[in-house]
């Protein structure tokens, strides 16, 4: 036999093995599908906000131990670390995030969160799971009992991270800080997942490059002299600095940096005041910032002093009562490596089919903070995979007429389709076993 002939016969019997081994964890995963949407159903209908995912966590570290998961609870407020050794091998970590959203849910699932629940500062609160991190918790649920069930299949060692607050750009850090790598080893590559409500459920999208935005979550206090509404002019209204300052903001995008460079730059809320009569003394501004490059990153900040203190200035604002600056989450952009893009590719395609995988979509200024789990370790790479949670007749409706869906992440009548509960599982199952070494 010659050798090209050998060659062509061994790539022959590799790629039916991966096909009869893509088949079996389908099987597996939809003989799965009715405990796994029973787990999603639950988990939507209890939503946590960032921080105050206690019985979330709870949840799942009950539901890893039981496959025989070292596990870890408590990391970084409420996150959950598990680990599974299974002898020599790479270390592979996937991350779900557990938060909810601060919506006030509008669907009529029957599942539907109508329940208030409670923030961190044991507030209440109306919480919903509108950006699909309850289907990610249960992608990770019913990954651990596929790696378990096949250990026979693979070697190395798997952590799971069930991750909280990553809606405040926070968990991942909070994690990290909080000694999660004395408790489980350095990974040689992170996996994670979001659903994509323009994707039909079924489908996935991954593409090398940049994915995802850097952000900065960044609160301005500006400080004023309060007084009574009719006497504005013994008083220094921060609530009328705050106005100036919010217009003044938008020239530094516009104006200021270069404009083939993405940037965003929103003001999400402003806290001020709390009667019709009152002038307040100080006014929170509560900004949001995306970038790809920390010039713009930089210049935004920059921008931001600038135009907020020279307003200040104008109104007569004492020097000890300049406006102050609270940099709060932080996370560089998302970035996937060639080279792990396409065994990621190559997996998902022998476990969904050709069909099923797609090019992802241009960049986008959103933001995730997963891969700030390997921070201290810049040199592991990361791999984001885009799982399709929408209806078909949606992505027709954009493929033929370039109209996205009604409802997508973070509104009110967000909503994740059945059926990427089963595609979603394996989907980054199939990615994580093959970064590890099979047997």
């Amino acid at each position: 036999m010659t050798l090209p002939l050998r060659k062509t016969i061994a790539a022959l019997a590799i790629g039916l093995s991966a096909q009869l081994s893509a088949a079996s964890l389908t099987e597996s995963v939809q003989a799965d599908t009715e405990r796994l949407t029973g787990i999603f159903e639950h988990i939507h209908a209890h939503p946590e906000v960032g921080f105050a995912e206690v019985e979330t966590a709870a949840l799942v570290a009950r539901e890893l131990r039981a496959q025989g998961f070292e596990v870890h609870e408590g990391i970084g407020r409420t996150g959950v670390a598990a680990v599974l050794r299974n002898g020599e091998g790479p270390t592979v970590m996937f991350r779900a995030d557990m938060d909810a959203l601060p919506v006030k849910e509008e669907t009529d699932l029957p599942y539907a969160a109508v329940t208030p629940t409670r923030n961190l500062f044991g507030q209440e609160i109306y919480a919903m799971h509108a950006c699909g991190h309850d289907a990610h918790t249960t992608w990770l649920i019913g990954m651990a009992k596929q790696l378990a069930e096949r250990k026979d299949q693979w070697q190395g060692t798997v952590v799971l991270i069930a991750q909280p607050a990553e809606e405040l750009i926070m968990g991942a850090t909070a994690m990290v800080k909080d000694g999660l790598f004395d408790k489980v080893p350095k990974p040689d590559v992170l996996i994670a997942g979001h659903t994509h409500a323009v994707l039909p459920a079924g489908s996935v999208a991954i593409s090398e490059g940049r994915r995802m935005a850097g952000t900065d979550q960044l609160d301005v206090t500006l400080k004023g002299v309060g007084g009574h509404g009719s006497t504005p002019h013994g008083a220094i209204d921060p609530v009328v600095m705050s106005a100036m300052a919010i217009m003044g903001y938008q020239t530094i995008v516009s104006r200021t940096l270069d404009q083939a460079q993405p940037a965003v730059l929103t003001v999400g809320a402003i806290n001020a005041g709390t009667g019709n009569n009152i002038i307040p003394d100080e006014a929170v501004l509560k900004l949001n910032l995306r970038w790809y490059r920390n010039a713009e990153r930089e210049m935004m900040i920059e921008g931001i002093k600038r135009v907020t203190d020279n307003i200040a200035q104008m109104y007569g604002v004492p020097e000890d009562r300049m406006p102050t600056y609270e940099m709060k989450g932080y996370s560089t952009p998302v970035i996937n490596p060639l080279e792990q893009t396409e065994i990621a590719r190559q997996a998902m395609v022998n476990a969904l089919g050709e069909d099923k995988v797609m090019q992802g979509f241009p960049p986008v200024m959103g933001s995730e903070d997963f891969h700030m789990l390997t921070f201290p370790y810049p040199e592991v790479p990361v791999v984001f995979v885009e799982v399709g949670s929408g209806t078909a007749q949606g992505w027709d409706n954009f493929v033929n007429d370039g109209i996205l869906p009604r409802y997508l992440n973070h509104h009110p009548k967000f909503m994740v389709q059945p059926e990427a509960i089963p595609s979603g599982t394996v989907a980054l199952t199939s990615v994580v076993l093959e970064f590890l070494e099979q047997k």
